[in-house]
């Protein structure tokens, strides 16, 4: 087992920034090489890590350069979503195994690309899905994988975020999703809900998705905006968005079960998961924080509202081993402390040489999402079918690495630590 990685690390906007602390605060890794297009956050990003660990990394505005320049264990990509795949094949190309942030991609054919590559190099991919990790999916998937649900039959989940201002100010702020909005319509953002279902469901270990249906609101919601509020790029107003305001995507599975996600990011709403679990026994509501066995002394056929905010009695109970652990360890900040448990997941299973706990198989299914719902909007609402990236692999049920971070069984292992300074 590696006792040191030494890490790539690229992208420097309002994601990346953050991001890039979760592993410089980690004793067993060393950022030793940056990378952003533009020079100013290149720049930003070398005094960042100069500050948090006194190393001075190698800085590019070109990430090849890092390729042909470094000897790096790991890279990690937090870019814009449109290059999450082309990067990641270079290094695996290089040999370099990848932890990539999250998002959808733009069409069928450059996933069976990342595909195809991991199986022809063997160089490990994960994706950095931290909503994995969250306290509360992770107590789910603890009580559903101890059979307290009985048989899941439907799972809800979305991406409620009210973000007008920060897509229209795409071009000031060098941020992505502008041209995302302006030219596509699908659910451009699925893997923060889907990716903790997958899970439950057991999707590509004896579960896949088989079709998908996606319908899309009209758009006015961004426009609505600029009636009301200042906006600096003046070019945007009467601009025409693709996008429509609401996306339902509903998909079933080779088992029976189906999934509805809701993307609604230009219409006024709270923020939200909508992580809604219903099984045969039990379900969980995320807006209302409740949790109901039919064994409780609850009376389903009243008014639910005096149970609402119940889930801190389940959490008592039924905490996954990990959020134990970090309750009495310290949660560390960013989301809630989800962005450092799947940072620590994936440089656990680098320096141990394991499979990675979202592999390309989980990436590819859950990016998929968006080219296919921009496929089904496209032909007014109708079915299409799924691809299996696991060339017929998902019929087995077998995983392939069970330890303190999986998220295919719920494991207590008290001899991998949290905080490795700690030991």
């Amino acid at each position: 087992m590696k006792s040191k990685l030494q890490i790539g690390y690229i992208g420097h906007g309002g994601r990346g920034k953050y991001h890039i602390n979760n592993f410089l605060k980690m004793p067993d890794v060393d950022v030793v090489a940056v990378c952003d297009k533009y020079p100013d956050r290149a720049e930003a990003m070398v005094a960042q890590v100069e500050e948090k660990s006194g190393i001075t990394p190698y800085s590019t505005t070109n990430y090849k350069d890092m390729i042909k320049n470094c000897k790096l264990d790991a890279v990690v990509i937090v870019t814009n979503w449109n290059m999450h795949i082309p990067i990641s094949i270079d290094f695996m190309e290089a040999g370099i195994p990848v932890g990539c942030e999250v998002g959808g991609c733009d069409s069928i054919d450059e996933i069976w690309q990342l595909v195809e590559t991991y199986r022809r190099t063997k160089t490990e991919f994960m994706m950095l899905e931290n909503c994995c990790y969250g306290q509360k999916e992770l107590m789910v998937l603890n009580m559903v994988k101890q059979g307290l649900f009985g048989e899941v039959v439907h799972c809800d989940g979305g991406y409620r975020h009210y973000l007008c201002d920060e897509i229209l100010t795409g071009e000031e702020k060098r941020q992505y999703r502008l041209k995302n909005y302006i030219h596509r319509n699908c659910d451009n953002y699925p893997t923060h809900a889907l990716g903790p279902i997958a899970k439950i469901l057991n999707i590509n270990h004896g579960n896949r998705f088989v079709t998908l249906t996606s319908m899309a609101s009209k758009s006015v919601g961004l426009n609505a905006y600029m009636e009301k509020n200042e906006i600096e790029n003046k070019k945007l107003i009467g601009q025409k968005f693709n996008q429509g305001d609401v996306i339902v995507t509903n998909i079933k599975c080779a088992n029976g079960e189906t999934i509805t996600l809701n993307l609604s990011t230009t219409l006024p709403a709270f923020y939200s998961r909508s992580f809604n679990i219903y099984g045969t026994n039990a379900f969980y509501h995320e807006d209302t924080k409740s949790l109901a066995f039919l064994g409780d002394d609850i009376d389903l056929e009243k008014p639910w509202q005096p149970n609402w905010n119940n889930q801190e009695q389940y959490f008592e109970k039924y905490n996954h081993p990990i959020w134990k652990e970090y309750l009495d360890e310290g949660i560390s900040e960013g989301h809630g402390g989800m962005d450092y448990l799947v940072c620590r997941a994936f440089v656990e299973a680098i320096k141990r040489g394991t499979k990675p706990l979202i592999d390309v198989y989980d990436a590819a299914s859950w990016m998929a999402i968006t080219p296919l719902s921009e496929a089904s909007i496209a032909m007014g609402s109708a079915p299409v079918s799924f691809p299996d990236f696991t060339y017929g692999q998902w019929i087995e049920e077998d995983h392939s690495y069970i330890g303190k971070y999986s998220l295919d069984e719920i494991v207590d292992d008290p001899s991998v630590k949290l905080y490795p300074d700690k030991d």
